[in-house]
């Protein structure tokens, strides 16, 4: 892979934040892609979190879930202080946040959009989010995501 650098790594390296980048190869149209990427990082699931872009109440927010679940739109929306969440539209998330489905990270984005973190990140050491592009995942600790982002953290994860 030519080069580690993308806009979310470099805003780390920005405010010297600690973390590592880990490459990986999982084919992005792969059923099941989150618990395959953790397969081939070697990390137990619950670590890797995904970046959903959303939008609630009309508004692009970003939601940063583990992939061993699914997002709760109702918790969502109620943590923004929202009525209603959905997925947003693939070509709006790709324009506000300058990366592609499969390595939209919650750093670096093109649009800083509003973004919350499901609280079970600030029980692990660290966690793990896309660097920004497929095939590169960041491992940082979830309190330097909260802070480097504005995030809020809530349950956000489908039981």
């Amino acid at each position: 892979m030519a080069g580690q650098g993308t806009p979310a790594t470099a805003l780390l390296a920005k405010r010297q934040i600690a973390y590592r980048t880990h490459p990986y190869r999982v084919s992005p149209d792969a059923p099941n892609y989150g618990a395959l990427v953790a397969e081939a990082l070697g990390v137990a699931p619950e670590r890797v979190f995904k970046s959903l872009v959303t939008e609630v109440d009309g508004a692009l927010t970003v939601a940063v879930v583990p992939v061993t679940g699914e997002l709760d739109f109702k918790a969502l929306a109620a943590a923004v202080g929202g009525k209603r969440a959905a997925m947003a539209d693939r070509s709006v998330a790709e324009r506000a946040t300058g990366y592609v489905r499969g390595g939209i990270s919650p750093l670096g984005q093109r649009r800083r959009l509003p973004t919350v973190l499901d609280e079970s990140a600030l029980d692990l050491p660290t966690i793990y989010v896309s660097a920004g592009r497929r095939g590169l995942q960041l491992e940082l600790a979830a309190a330097d995501l909260v802070a480097l982002t504005d995030a809020r953290t809530a349950p956000l994860q489908t039981r």
